[in-house]
C-alpha cells in the first residue's frame, strides 16, 4: 500500500518537484497539495494522509506552528519539515513541535524519500541528518556561557516581559543593580536588546519556543 502524502508549500515548483519525486517511487503517492496553512488544514481533514510535508515559511503563517497544531490534532500523522533554513534553532524548533523529520530542500532526493518513509512508520520519532552535530554545538555553547542562577532568573523575567523596575522589585535589588544584571546577561548572549537576547537564548536552548514572544 502506498504512503499517502499531502504537500504543503507556498512555492509551486517545490510542490511540483515533490509530486514528481513521489511518482518515481511506487510506495509514495501525493494525494493533495496546499499552498497555505488554511488549505492544508482542510485537505488533511478530508484526505487523512499518512504523511504531510511542510514548509517552514507559508504565505499565511508559520509552518512550524501549523506542524505543532497538526501533531496535537493527529498524533499518528507523519510530519516532515522541508526547509531552506539550515540553522540549528529551526531544527530544534521542528523537534519541539513534534515533527517526525527535518530535511533541507537541498538534501539528496533519497534523503527526502527516506524521511517520508520514516515519518509514515514512526511519526513520533524525530530524525534529522544534522541532529547530532547540532546537539553538540548547543551543548558546547551552553557550557561556555555558563549562566549563573541569578542570570537564569533574570532571563526568565525578561522572557515574561518584565521591565527593569519590575525585575528589581522581584529580585529585591535596586534598579541600577537590576540593570547591571541585565547588561551582563546581554553581554553573554551577545545581544544589545531584549529581542536579541531572547532570540539568542532560544537558539541556545535556554528558553522554549512558545516563551520567546516578548
Amino acid at each position: 500500500m502506498a504512503i499517502n502524502v499531502v504537500v504543503v508549500d507556498g512555492h509551486t515548483l517545490t510542490r511540483f518537484g515533490l509530486t514528481k519525486l513521489a511518482a518515481a517511487n511506487p510506495d509514495l503517492e501525493v494525494v493533495a497539495e496546499a499552498s497555505t496553512g488554511a488549505e492544508a488544514r482542510a485537505l488533511i481533514a478530508s484526505s487523512s494522509p499518512d504523511v504531510v510535508t511542510m514548509a517552514v515559511d507559508l504565505p499565511d503563517g508559520d509552518g512550524l506552528r501549523l506542524a505543532r497544531e497538526l501533531r496535537d490534532r493527529y498524533p499518528s500523522l507523519g510530519i516532515v519539515i522541508l526547509t531552506a533554513h539550515g540553522e540549528d534553532d529551526v531544527l530544534f524548533r521542528a523537534l519541539e513541535t513534534g515533527a517526525s523529520a527535518f530535511v533541507g530542500k537541498s538534501a539528496p532526493v533519497e534523503e527526502i524519500v527516506c524521511a517520508i518513509r520514516h515519518a509514515a512508520v514512526a511519526a513520533s520519532s524525530f530524525t534529522a541528518s544534522g541532529l547530532a552535530l547540532a546537539m553538540a554545538r548547543r551543548q558546547s555553547t551552553t557550557a561556555r556561557l555558563a549562566l549563573s542562577p541569578r542570570e537564569r532568573e533574570v532571563l526568565m523575567l525578561l522572557q515574561n516581559g518584565e521591565s527593569i523596575p519590575a525585575i528589581a522589585r522581584t529580585l529585591y535589588v535596586s534598579p541600577s543593580t537590576a540593570k547591571t544584571y541585565v547588561s551582563r546577561l546581554y553581554e553573554k548572549l551577545q545581544a544589545s536588546n531584549r529581542a536579541q537576547a531572547l532570540m539568542s537564548a532560544l537558539r541556545l536552548g535556554l528558553i522554549r519556543t512558545d516563551a520567546a514572544t516578548a
